[in-house]
């Protein structure tokens, strides 16, 4: 994005302060809270005292050292796992002008509710450069999981502009770490690695974007009306002037993977107001749609990844159970089988005492092909499948666990295989 930009980020970046300000004072859908039903899948921080607390940190990354700003509610409860979101800046914004903001005004919302996070781009971008911004928020994640106690089934990502460009990155590269993203104003700057699977999706853009056409958003959306199997169509558009939005939520979209698209009649800001195009007001409507659409999917397991028109066997062997070893063991499970294909979940859980790498080998018996595998290095052998850890996950504290998955091919039969698992 051009330089021409600067004044209007160094605008919006006022309002968003200002917004923020405006949320806090009127507390308003500040009603979110802690919930103690349901089933959540709760990580290595759970049940002992946190690793991280609230404030400005840094990480070794890719080589680098990276920071970010971290959000632990007050009256954190190391038993609750709780929701995790990533606040991402724009072009020339900081995690600190996020954070400030309460990370787009979602942390007034929470109540307490969730962990936040504002990660820090290189030269305040997401360029994602060789994918390092990519392994910088899978490093953050393994870190806060291990250090805190969070619901995998909950992790959201939001940003507007450069912010919602890595957002929709995530979505498309982590779709089995990504429960649902907010992508304000964004634009494919920071890549779609893969970007094939299911993810809930909420596109918010402005009808006469000066800074990124509103067809950048219309292309991102367009992709997961796609993956989530939604039927496609035209959504309505404010009238020029009109100083309004119009939200549309897709039909036919796989259960647990809605799309919601929102077109403001408006320019390149995180913060409109209908009726009004002053930068300073605070009754902006964005907040509030994102907290509701992430909160929607509080304490559910998300869907499997089955593709829309699949129907699932009646029947498949659920997972495998291999002894464990010294040093660790792992858990395969077919967690969606669709007629040629399934997706699998590996789980590595570490012995008695914490390891810095891990490999899985197994054998197929039946002809399976993996087609596509993320969270681990893949490597075969006619049949034979080995598995290694990448640069993230292969520290996994003493009895702690940490998992990969991949899609594959099958016909006729698909046996779950015995696993080993070396540390």
């Amino acid at each position: 994005m051009s330089r021409r930009r600067g004044s209007l980020v160094a605008v919006v970046a006022a309002a968003l302060v200002v917004v923020a300000a405006g949320w806090q004072a009127s507390g308003r859908d500040a009603t979110a809270q802690a919930s103690t039903s349901g089933t959540l899948a709760a990580t290595a921080g759970c049940g002992k005292a946190p690793a991280l607390t609230s404030g400005t940190r840094s990480i070794s990354s890719g080589g680098q050292n990276r920071s970010y700003i971290l959000r632990v509610p007050d009256n954190y409860d190391n038993s609750h796992p709780y929701r995790l979101v990533f606040g991402l800046h724009w072009l020339n914004g900081s995690a600190n002008a996020v954070a400030s903001a309460g990370y787009y005004g979602l942390q007034p919302l929470s109540n307490n509710s969730t962990i936040f996070v504002a990660p820090q781009g290189i030269d305040a971008g997401w360029a994602n450069t060789g994918g390092r911004d990519l392994t910088f928020v899978d490093d953050l994640t393994n870190l806060i999981e291990n250090g805190l106690c969070v619901d995998t089934t909950q992790v959201f990502a939001m940003g507007w502009s450069y912010g919602g460009a890595m957002s929709y990155a995530l979505a498309c590269a982590r779709p089995t770490v990504f429960r649902a993203v907010a992508v304000l104003s964004g634009a494919n700057l920071s890549g779609c690695n893969g970007g094939t699977l299911p993810v809930a999706y909420l596109g918010i853009h402005g009808t006469h974007d000066s800074v990124l056409n509103i067809s950048n958003g219309r292309s991102l959306r367009d992709t997961f009306v796609r993956n989530n199997g939604c039927t496609p169509q035209n959504p309505p558009e404010p009238a020029l002037n009109s100083l309004t939005h119009i939200a549309t939520n897709y039909t036919g979209c796989r259960a647990g993977y809605p799309v919601r698209w929102i077109a403001f009649d408006g320019d390149h800001t995180p913060s409109p107001v209908d009726g009004s195009t002053s930068p300073n007001d605070s009754r902006t409507w964005t907040s509030g749609e994102a907290w509701r659409f992430f909160t929607q999917f509080e304490n559910t397991t998300p869907p499997s990844s089955t593709p829309p028109s699949s129907q699932p066997p009646s029947s498949q062997p659920p997972s495998s159970q291999p002894p464990a070893g010294d040093a660790c063991s792992a858990t395969y499970a077919i967690t969606n089988p669709w007629p040629g294909g399934f997706q699998a979940t590996v789980t590595v859980r570490a012995g008695a005492a914490a390891i810095s790498r891990w490999t899985v080998k197994w054998t197929f018996a039946n002809g399976q092909t993996i087609t596509q595998l993320w969270n681990g290095t893949l490597s075969t052998s006619g049949a034979a499948v080995t598995v290694t850890n990448v640069s993230y996950n292969g520290a996994v504290p003493a009895g702690g666990t940490t998992s990969f998955g991949f899609t594959a091919t099958w016909n006729g039969t698909n046996a779950v295989p015995a696993l080993t698992c070396t540390a």
